[in-house]
């Protein structure tokens, strides 16, 4: 049985499909697609399918993935990229579909670009300029207090073709509870300074290991 990795950019509207739906899109489209996926077995069977560190509403991605299985030996995976991408939802468009080479758990770190609104430039000002920027993450198990700046230091902000301001960023983006950051608690600070989260767009550019070498 092989496991088949199905990388996908994820823009525009279809950033607000949220990750249970996002699931129920694929289910149904693998169906109805009508390719030799695997099913688990048992009395409501139901084709295996993992997202890989899933992004929060309203973000987008260029390196969104989901793992499917088959037990074909020698799937023709250029196929099932055509048969898939005219059944996706607009936003969606699939970049490969091949065989998985690493595990999900192997992620280790995001990069991220944000693009601001004009007075975004204060806002990073301050950031780079607080000895400390405590944020509260939410966990399972209640919230945990942190220092945003033990894991950015500081950004840099260059000026967006369009107007405004873009920064780039690596946060932590481990499986489970691990140190996951998202990049919604540097727009919650953001916010502190006047920007509205609104006002911003938040872009996944890069999955990378421990290594800093990019999933695949």
């Amino acid at each position: 049985m092989l496991t088949i990795r199905i990388s996908f950019e994820k823009r525009g509207e279809a950033a607000y499909i949220s990750l249970l739906d996002l699931q129920r899109v694929f289910h149904r489209i693998l169906k109805r697609s009508g390719l030799p996926v695997y099913y688990t077995q048992g009395f409501n069977p139901h084709i295996y399918l993992s997202f890989n560190c899933p992004l929060s509403l309203g973000q987008e991605s260029l390196c969104e993935s989901c793992d499917i299985k088959t037990e074909e030996e020698a799937p023709d995976l250029q196929t099932w990229q055509e048969t898939l991408q005219p059944y996706m939802p607009h936003g969606i468009r699939i970049l490969k579909i091949a065989r998985a080479v690493r595990k999900s758990s192997e992620i280790a770190t995001a990069e991220y670009e944000l693009t601001l609104p004009e007075n975004g430039r204060a806002a990073v000002d301050a950031y780079n300029a607080a000895p400390g920027v405590p944020v509260a993450k939410k966990t399972k198990r209640g919230q945990r207090e942190l220092d945003l700046k033990a894991f950015v230091p500081s950004l840099q902000a260059r000026p967006a073709p369009a107007g405004g301001w873009k920064v780039s960023l690596r946060l932590p983006c481990a499986s489970g509870e691990g140190d996951n950051l998202n990049p919604a608690l540097l727009l919650g600070y953001f916010e502190q300074q006047g920007v509205q989260p609104w006002q911003c767009e938040v872009l996944r550019t890069g999955l990378l290991t421990a290594e800093g070498e990019e999933f695949s």
